[in-house]
């Protein structure tokens, strides 16, 4: 194998794939907080980033280990991403109902929170590391990174849209935010268990 263009066209296709659970959830985020600061941006697409390049080796990682007690574990894969993003986008609705405006410094989100979303929106990278398990080391990381880098382009842009939208809808930003976390929950669900 080759480090060449169709191995970077094959990661970046990855890549796009796995990041638009992130890119939505990045959309969702700035949508509720459209004033966020820049540094908040960085940080929320830099840990989807780390968690997509994390998530393909630790399946390649399990496969090429402990595949058996992997397998077994993955059907609940789907259950944990959606009572995840329940609970985050359930705060958010809340939250919005309620129709109090965050303040400005209330726009960041908790670290807590931001691990959630990020292990809820990667869980399903996990399966690339099937597909890569039979790469080496050094493969299966070049490939976590390009993925990991196209995630980050594709939230940063994510978090850029919902900002633009979020400074138009203003007090029903956060349900509409919750409402779409909900949504990518039950959509993980679905196509895991179905």
């Amino acid at each position: 194998m080759s480090f060449d263009f169709a191995f970077v066209l094959n990661s970046v296709l990855f890549g796009v794939g796995l990041a638009m659970d992130a890119f939505s959830v990045s959309a969702a985020n700035a949508l509720s907080a459209p004033h966020m600061p820049a540094w908040e941006r960085f940080r929320i697409a830099g840990t989807f980033a780390l968690f997509q390049i994390a998530m393909p080796l630790v399946g390649w990682f399990c496969v090429r280990t402990v595949a058996e007690r992997f397998i077994a574990f993955q059907r609940f894969i789907p259950w944990i991403a959606l009572l995840l993003l329940l609970y985050i986008g359930g705060g958010m609705l809340r939250e919005g109902l309620k129709g109090e405006e965050r303040q400005a410094e209330e726009q960041t989100l908790s670290h807590a929170a931001l691990l959630m979303q990020g292990l809820a929106t990667s869980i399903d990278a996990l399966s690339v590391g099937f597909t890569i398990a039979d790469l080496g080391f050094a493969w299966a990381l070049g490939e976590s990174l390009i993925i990991g880098a196209v995630t980050l382009l594709i939230c940063l842009f994510g978090l850029f849209l919902g900002r633009k939208v979020g400074e138009k809808l203003r007090r029903a930003a956060p349900i509409v935010g919750g409402v779409i976390l909900i949504a990518i929950g039950v959509r993980i669900f679905l196509g895991g268990v179905l």
